[in-house]
């Protein structure tokens, strides 16, 4: 089956499963994991800028979508030519389905029940004694966090976070002063990529408060990726618990 994906993340996991090159013939310029497997797969745009010229030539027998990182319009001119499924993943549970899925999909139930297994074991183990009042930023000028419908919002919350932001939705612009109730401020690598310089413009408002960079794909890269941040969050929660 050759397959077009269209979400990063999901590309990774179809290469997790055990995928190949000759299987996934399109991806987009952000699909960027695994290295050495993604450069031979034909760039098809942005996640929000689809070449559907490019998408067409490629027959694809079905294309991998997600709600919320690709265009509705985009996706629904492929569904007149295609078979497309649109994935939506915002709780843990939407991401052992999405992987199942995957695997029910591609005939690697086993290995995709492997993935889920470890998904499971990597946060139970990553547990902070305390809940700590966080907010998680996504966005710079403006500054926007995230809300509880999201998959990063249920990441925390499995950790022990506890997002300030939790009665919003979505992705909301936020002020430097609505930060004030943050026991910390966790700025992401991704989408925007934060850096030192930034902690230290926020150290202006806040010199008493830890604002930290995260990685951002340990908590918005669903599919099989948290699988792989077994040390990364154990780094991180060992920051918490003294």
């Amino acid at each position: 089956m050759k397959v077009i994906s269209l979400v990063p993340s999901i590309t990774e996991a179809l290469f997790d499963l055990g995928l190949t090159e000759n299987e996934i013939i399109g991806r987009t310029k952000f699909c960027i994991h695994p290295e050495d497997k993604v450069k031979n797969v034909e760039i098809i745009g942005g996640t929000k800028n689809l070449n559907i010229e490019k998408i067409k030539a490629l027959k694809p027998d079905l294309i991998l979508a997600n709600k919320e990182e690709n265009v509705k319009e985009q996706v629904e001119i492929l569904m007149k030519d295609f078979k497309v499924i649109v994935y939506n993943t915002e709780t843990i549970e939407d991401n052992y389905y999405l992987v199942k899925n995957l695997g029910l999909l591609f005939n690697k139930e086993e290995r995709a029940q492997i993935f889920n297994l470890k998904i499971y074991e990597v946060l139970n183990g990553a547990k902070i004694h305390t809940k700590i009042k966080t907010a998680y930023l996504i966005w710079k000028n403006p500054y926007m966090t995230v809300g509880s419908d999201t998959f990063i919002h249920n990441i925390l919350a499995e950790i022990g976070f506890e997002n300030i932001f939790k009665s919003q939705t979505r992705y909301p612009e936020v002020q430097i002063e609505d930060l004030a109730e943050a026991d910390v401020i966790m700025l992401s690598s991704e989408p925007f990529p934060f850096k030192e310089k930034h902690i230290a413009k926020l150290k202006e408002f806040y010199p008493e408060k830890k604002i930290i960079i995260v990685d951002g794909e340990a908590f918005s890269w669903y599919g099989t990726h948290i699988a792989k941040c077994e040390n990364y969050f154990k780094e991180l929660i060992a920051e918490f618990n003294h």
